[in-house]
């Protein structure tokens, strides 16, 4: 089966909302072996809806839509696919007094338009919507059998459910193969140094691998297809295990949705606690640690030390080190990293200094250059990210990734390739023998 997604919404065209039902659906039906072959967005323009409704039915088997579902006179995704799939539409009072309640439930009166929204097919079904006023729909083209449009409604809090309490299982009956995905994260390998080591896997016909480079990691999926989803774990499984054997350590982790994730995880298991001090980053490392449930039992503390003097008198970075070296270099990166941990009382300190730009750079320290350091009481490592070339936001996320890499090695006992390690007391002075790691 060959799949279509539209996306119906001015607001998109604009920019004024990230589509990601897009990419949610495409995962979805990609897991039922359902290949989507076209994805489009477009506004709300009867017209350029219907000529986009039409063009799809002629190539593609199965069109999801999300959106135009709505209560206004603009929203007209129901009516349009009703007419090109020859059905019609019916006044449903059931689906009236449910739209009704959530009204009432919320304190409110319904408004006479969302009447509106109580039309649904007359051959084909509508689904049910626990979570907004607009019911979904299928229908099945009159015309041409085994062709179907279904219809979610836009807020992804109602188009998700929707699609995995109704729409898969329904999906899924119908499929006589099944698609099945592992996802390895991969931290320390650029894409292209990656591809030459396991060039020849991405050469499978079945499974399939593909490699996806994003922020300082790189994502390799596999995905094979057989007569059911349990097959085509094992084979995925199976072919997994060559990445593993060539890759090591640096795969991080296997269907997790984040680092921060895979970091929180392993300081749970093991009763470890991690404090952060941030420069350049600004806190978004100890946001990205928080945001993981569960992070409470491993986050002990977290500063955000912009200025010189705060460094000084809250992680107790020396006056003579600033002086000497500045705010952006290994010592003082070192210096925060063991002061928070010994303020937090944790296991592990990570301190982050940088310069994130788009100004600030020199010659001697260009935007884009950032010292990562991370001390578990014996010994303090420091990386040196040079990630340039790239916007704040960029840089801000490498200088995350890598930090939190480094927490995982820790937490693990693993190797820190790329850094200087420097004992307790040490100062952590950088020298011309030691390399930068770039941005991957």
């Amino acid at each position: 089966m060959e799949a279509e997604i539209i996306a119906v919404g001015t607001e998109l065209l604009l920019g004024d909302i990230l589509n990601t039902n897009a990419q949610f659906l495409s995962r979805e039906l990609a897991g039922l072996g359902i290949s989507v072959h076209f994805q489009t967005v477009v506004g709300d323009n009867p017209a350029r809806l219907e000529s986009v409704v039409r063009l799809a039915r002629s190539r593609s088997d199965l069109l999801v839509f999300s959106g135009g579902l709505g209560p206004t006179e603009d929203d007209l995704t129901k009516e349009t696919v009703a007419r090109a799939f020859g059905d019609t539409l019916r006044f449903d009072g059931e689906e009236l007094e449910k739209i009704r309640a959530f009204f009432t439930a919320w304190g409110r009166t319904m408004p006479e338009n969302n009447r509106k929204q109580a039309m649904v097919p007359e051959h084909g079904r509508k689904i049910p919507n626990a979570n907004g006023t607009a019911p979904g729909m299928i229908f099945e083209d009159s015309q041409s059998p085994g062709k179907y449009a279904v219809l979610l409604p836009g807020p992804p809090k109602e188009l998700r459910p929707m699609f995995l309490d109704s729409v898969k299982p329904w999906l899924a009956a119908m499929s006589d193969s099944a698609l099945h995905s592992v996802t390895l994260r991969v931290m320390g390998i650029g894409e292209s140094h990656l591809e030459s080591k396991i060039g020849d896997l991405l050469q499978n016909a079945n499974p399939t691998a593909a490699v996806y480079a994003k922020t300082s990691e790189v994502v390799v999926r596999i995905t094979a297809k057989a007569e059911n989803d349990a097959v085509a774990k094992r084979m995925c499984l199976e072919y997994a295990r060559n990445f593993y054997d060539r890759l090591g350590d640096c795969v991080y982790a296997q269907d997790k949705d984040s680092l921060e994730q895979v970091v929180v995880e392993a300081l749970a298991a093991r009763g470890l606690t991690v404090a952060t001090a941030e420069s350049c980053t600004g806190g978004l490392l100890s946001q990205r640690i928080t945001s993981v449930p569960g992070a409470s039992g491993v986050f002990a503390y977290g500063a955000c030390t912009y200025a010189n003097e705060i460094k000084q008198k809250m992680l107790g970075v020396r006056a003579g080190t600033l002086a000497e070296y500045g705010a952006v270099s290994p010592e003082t990166a070192a210096e925060m990293a063991r002061g928070v941990r010994e303020v937090a009382g944790a296991d592990f300190g990570v301190g982050i200094t940088g310069i994130a730009g788009p100004g600030g750079g020199t010659p001697e320290k260009p935007v884009g250059l950032v010292y990562v350091a991370a001390c578990d009481g014996e010994t303090t490592y420091v990386q040196r990210l040079a990630v340039t070339g790239r916007t704040r936001e960029v840089v801000r996320v490498s200088a995350t990734q890598r930090a939190l890499e480094m927490v995982r090695r820790l937490a693990l006992g693993l190797p820190q390739p790329g850094c200087a390690a420097f004992a307790a007391g040490q100062p952590a002075h950088w020298t011309d023998t030691q390399t930068s790691a770039r941005d991957a």
